[in-house]
Formats: C-alpha cells, structure tokens, sequence
C-alpha cells in the first residue's frame, strides 16, 4: 500500500500533563502507521510550555489553540495541509465536529460514553444538560462511522442514534505471566483496587464491601493503588468503618510494582460507575488475579461472567460481597477463573490488536475504502 495520509484530533497529546489512558491507547495505534511507512499528524491543544511542534514515535505532534479556540485552529492547519486521507475525531466530552470541514473522510473514535458519569461529578440540573447534550452530539454524528473499544459502548451509540459503530478492543502494556504459578486462595483475602480516586470509580463501595466480608468472619484485607482527590475522604471512610488497619493506600506505583500487588491478590475489585473497557481487569488478569466487578458498560466486556471473572447481580456493596463470599466456599473455582482470566489475557497483547485496528483504518484511508 501507498503511504496515506492520518489526521488525529485530540485535546491531549502524549507530552500534555493531563494525558491519561486515551493517549497512551491513541499513541499505539499512531505509532503503529507511522511504522508502516505513513504520515500521521496528531493535533491537539496547546498547554504552557509545550512546543509549538514536535515528534513522538514518527508522529508530528502540532499544537494549536485552547478550549474553545483549539478546533478552529484545527481547521486552519487542515486547510494548509490537507487534505489529509483519514481525519480521526476523538471525543472527550466536546468533539472537533471535523466531518463539517475537514473536506475528507472522518470517523469518531470515543473511549465510553459518559451517561451517568455525569451525576458522579455534577448536581441536578448540570448532570442532566451533560448527559443532553451527549446525546445531542452523538445524534449530530449519526452519519458519521465510529470506532470503539466495546461492545457495551457500540450498543450505547446505537441507543443515541448513531448508524455504524466498530469495536476495536485495547490492548495492554502489561505483559502476561508466561507461566501460571499456584496461589492458594486462602484467608486473610487479599483484595486489590486499582483506580482514580474520584467520585465515578466508587472505590467508597469497595472499602464497604471489605467492611462486609469481616464482619461476616471472612478475613480480607485490601490494597488501593491509585491517586486522586478522595484519598482523605476514603481514608476516614475506612476508619468510620472499622477497616483502617485492613486498607493500604499506595500512590504512584511505576509498572513493575504495580504488577506486583496485582500478582500477590488474590481478587480485583472494580465498582466504577461506567467504563469504556476496563483495562485494568485484564491487567489484572494478566498476573494470574481475576476480578469480581459491577454490572456496568465496559466491565462486563472485560470481564466474562463465570469464566474470566465474576459480575455481581447488582451496583451495591452487598451484592459484591455474595459473590465472594460464595467464591471463597469453591477454591477449584477460584482456580477454574485464574487459569481462563490468565489465558484470555494473551489475546489483548499490542502485537496482536495493533494489526487488525490498523489494517482497518488504512482501507478507510485507502481509495475506495469503506465507510
């Protein structure tokens, strides 16, 4: 194939202090077509003391504007220098609305659809607005072909209105074990949590849930690994709740030791309101832990029910706190679990979902590829 010519629109790019997980995902699949001999273009918002350009992984980083003004440099620097063969619109909350004038093909690539997320954040009648005018702009993107990273997120689009939506799952830094060694699944429980400490992950739920598992006689003790504005607040939840000495908190945690804590437990909790995936289900999967989650959009892809993991009946504490408790009553289950979770995980390596996600977006970009 002839090189072809990739237009990524993002708020962020890698170097932006804010970057987080979409990056770090958008970054792979750019850096895979820069790798393949094409010319990819990452725009994305200025921020203090940031070049105006630079180069990241054979991509050209170019930086234009702040919020609000960012899109209408966006389509000074498409006029100069298109047009491009794909333009990319990657939705945080606001899009580039590209398909008006990038004057070529676009597609929308959306991570999860924020829905009640809003009402973790903001107060009736702002919650209510964020999650209109989300609707609003998937409908106002109904023609538009979008890329996701789950089924859940597909069906969520469809519900908005949208007509064509492709799942392309993530992959993961974190590298499978390459053998699985034995882990007893024996008291204390070792629980682990990994996530931001803020309102939409309700790790609050997770200390409930420990809370519940002593109080009922089963020992457990739990690891939270993560950093965010509710570390105080979950803090005194633990002490309110009599668990102070069963949580450990650890904060900015590189990879190795990260991997660590998730090799040693013996469980991962998730009770995130939403979530697009839910990556690090198969982090943790991938060090031999399955995970026992909420029955929302994202974990129940990441998860597969009785398999890989388990999916509680309900949102609560309680119902979180059953299905381990009736975990705990079938070590040969448990072990059934690890070995599928651990197996599965092989299949979310980048080598093997860079491939089919890039072949996919250079047909769009190539003549006569289909929308």
């Amino acid at each position: 194939m002839k090189p072809r010519s990739f237009l990524m629109l993002n708020w962020r790019d890698p170097e932006n202090p804010l970057a987080g997980g979409a990056e770090r995902v958008t970054l792979k699949h750019m850096a895979e077509l820069a790798r393949r001999g094409h010319n990819v273009v990452w725009f994305a918002n200025d921020f203090d003391g940031a070049k105006p350009e630079t180069e990241i992984d054979g991509i050209r980083i170019v930086r234009g504007g702040r919020p609000g003004t960012s899109i209408f440099h966006a389509f000074l620097f498409a006029r100069k220098n298109g047009p491009f063969d794909l333009v990319i619109d990657q939705h945080h909350g606001i899009p580039w609305f590209a398909q008006w004038w990038s004057r070529t093909r676009c597609i929308a690539y959306i991570h999860e659809v924020l829905g009640p997320i809003w009402e973790s954040f903001y107060r009736w009648p702002t919650s209510a607005i964020g999650q209109t005018q989300e609707k609003l702009i998937h409908q106002f993107y109904a023609d538009v072909p979008f890329w996701t990273v789950s089924e859940s997120t597909r069906l969520q689009l469809l519900e908005h209105g949208v007509d064509e939506v492709s799942v392309r799952p993530n992959g993961t830094d974190t590298e499978p074990l390459p053998e699985l060694p034995a882990k007893r699944l024996a008291k204390p429980l070792r629980l682990i949590a990994l996530s931001r400490l803020a309102p939409n992950k309700r790790v609050s739920d997770v200390i409930r849930v420990l809370a519940l598992l002593n109080d009922a006689g089963c020992p457990a003790e739990l690891t939270v690994v993560g950093s965010g504005w509710e570390r105080d607040l979950l803090g005194r939840l633990a002490g309110l709740l009599g668990q102070a000495d069963a949580v450990t908190f650890k904060e900015h945690l590189d990879d190795d030791e990260k991997n660590v804590e998730l090799q040693k437990a013996h469980l991962l909790l998730h009770t995130s309101v939403r979530e697009g995936w839910g990556l690090n289900v198969i982090e943790a999967n991938a060090m031999g832990t399955p995970a026992v989650v909420y029955p929302v959009g994202g974990l129940v892809d990441s998860t597969v029910d009785g398999v890989t993991g388990l999916v509680s009946t309900g949102e609560t504490p309680v119902s979180l706190a059953v299905k381990i408790l009736q975990l705990v009553d079938d070590p040969d289950r448990y072990d059934q679990l690890r070995e599928a979770a651990w197996r599965r995980s092989f299949e979310f390596r980048w080598e093997k979902v860079l491939r089919p996600t890039c072949d996919w977006l250079e047909n769009l970009a190539g003549d006569g590829g289909a929308l």
